[in-house]
């Protein structure tokens, strides 16, 4: 069976159509100008949303030329523990709940932790 294998062809990764006849789809390009002067063009369809900003390798961001840069997405600020803490008890009843563990502590009822 092996031995009546096609010879001289890469099944699947070479195609025996040409490309006569055919009509792409119609596209534009974008021209992305990065922040140390490099310029990326992207082709895109017609009927696709262009986005303002294209990331480039490294993590860096091109922005659409002609394009202004977009306004940075208001995020909420990172929540502390102790955010979190003064959301369910007052400064006063922490207090309060110090001093007894401190009494408690100083009295030997309670071990120290390592």
């Amino acid at each position: 069976m092996a031995n009546r294998s096609l010879r001289g062809m890469r099944i699947g990764s070479q195609s025996m159509e040409t490309e006569d006849g055919v009509e792409f789809a119609p596209r534009i390009l974008a021209h992305y100008d990065g922040p140390d002067g490099e310029t990326v063009t992207v082709p895109f369809s017609i009927e696709a949303d262009v986005p303002l900003t294209w990331e480039l390798p490294g993590g860096r961001e091109a922005l659409l030329r002609g394009a202004e840069q977009p306004q940075p997405k208001a995020t909420k600020p990172a929540r502390t523990h102790w955010d979190m803490l003064l959301e369910r008890r007052t400064i006063k009843e922490l207090e309060d709940l110090l001093d007894e563990r401190l009494a408690l502590l100083r009295a030997g009822k309670l071990r120290r932790s390592a």
